[in-house]
């Protein structure tokens, strides 16, 4: 009878096998669609944009902060003034709403509002925000804000997807592509009009901030910031550029690659010199930022500017390229900035044709007269 004994430890090893692959598949299975479930019965449906990894993550940690984003830190009502600047973060908006006394947990909030999908949503602006608001109350009433005005900030050297990319979240009521698409159409009436065709309005809208109802339409605030170039561009600095025997498109198009060029605004003089002088001496401008232009959205580094370049990069078969071709690109590659537009029009003296960056990290750089200079010059 003895036998029996290894044949019962096997079905019993079995069942305990059995019984361990159906406490995974719950764990896997199961559990996970429970918790998405509770979630959307507590606080509504998710994001379509949510992988099913992030679905579970947020529906949890959601619930387990339930009270957190149910219940209002405060019964005492009252107004608080609170703002999003354009551009703050998600994660910086919550933290600013916990130390306004608004909502109890920063991180909780981030995260329903990741789930809820508000975070793509948020507007910046000026709201009016209670503590005796629930947390999701208030999630829901920063979606639009009540100011009557609103603020879009140009960089110095954006390109103008980037500026369009820039509208939602000042609050205009103004989405990208009406803005790229109004910005392809050349206005007439100004001193850079002849400039535009083909190029449209790349180079001419001039960094800044533009304060302006929330209302604005497409035409009156890019008549806005293109009266701005207007007034910004003197006949002082106009006759700077006929000084050096260009005339405003191709000072426009130079400035915008010594922009992109410079890192410290009192090297634009310097660089601008060196640019100056391969045009003189009928070689190519060589300038990497015509070929980030060139090679336009780099979606594994989420960037417009490409960096670094590779070999293949240089290559690109594109009239802005212009390590490939000589002479001038097509037309600007970014908005420049004031400063660039004077070292344009007031360059410094050098014999310099070569520049890199220096060795230090400072984003300053090295130049030098000749091709064997500039490669000791690079970094060991």
């Amino acid at each position: 009878m003895t036998p029996s004994k290894p044949r019962s430890r096997h079905l019993t090893c079995c069942l305990l096998l059995v019984l361990l692959v159906g406490l995974v598949i719950i764990v896997i299975l199961v559990i996970p669609g429970l918790i998405i479930t509770q979630a959307e019965k507590t606080f509504g449906e998710p994001s379509t944009q949510l992988t099913y990894r992030q679905e579970v993550y947020l529906s949890a940690s959601i619930l387990l902060h339930a009270r957190d984003l149910t219940q209002a830190v405060s019964s005492q009502e009252g107004v608080t003034d609170f703002t999003i600047q354009p551009g703050e973060s998600v994660p910086a908006i919550a933290t600013s709403l916990e130390q306004s006394g608004l909502v109890p947990n920063a991180g909780a909030f981030r995260d329903y509002l990741q789930f809820a999908g508000f975070d793509t949503t948020l507007k910046a602006g000026d709201y009016q925000l209670s503590p005796s608001m629930t947390p999701l109350e208030i999630a829901q009433a920063i979606q639009s804000s009540i100011s009557a005005e609103v603020t879009l900030t140009i960089l110095p050297g954006w390109r103008l997807e980037e500026v369009a990319n820039a509208l939602y979240s000042s609050g205009f009521n103004i989405s990208s592509s009406v803005f790229l698409e109004a910005a392809h159409y050349p206005p007439h009436g100004y001193s850079f009009s002849a400039c535009l065709p083909g190029n449209y309005l790349e180079g001419y809208l001039f960094p800044g901030s533009y304060t302006l109802p929330r209302e604005t339409t497409v035409d009156e605030l890019l008549s806005t910031i293109l009266d701005n170039f207007e007034a910004q561009v003197t006949s002082t600095l106009q006759d700077g550029f006929a000084a050096q025997g260009l005339d405003l498109c191709q000072a426009v198009t130079l400035a915008s690659i010594v922009q992109r060029e410079a890192v410290a605004e009192d090297e634009m003089p310097l660089i601008a010199s060196v640019f100056y002088n391969r045009l003189n001496a009928g070689s190519e401008l060589a300038s990497d930022p015509t070929v980030q232009y060139a090679l336009g959205y780099n979606q594994s580094q989420a960037t417009w500017w490409t960096n670094p370049l590779s070999a293949q990069d240089l290559r690109v078969n594109s009239p802005y390229n212009t390590y490939a071709h000589t002479g001038w690109p097509p037309g600007p590659i970014s908005n420049p900035g004031l400063p660039a537009l004077n070292a344009v029009a007031f360059p410094a003296s050098s014999d310099y044709y070569y520049f890199r960056a220096a060795c230090d990290g400072s984003g300053r750089h090295v130049f030098a007269e000749t091709y064997e200079q500039h490669l000791q010059n690079a970094c060991p």
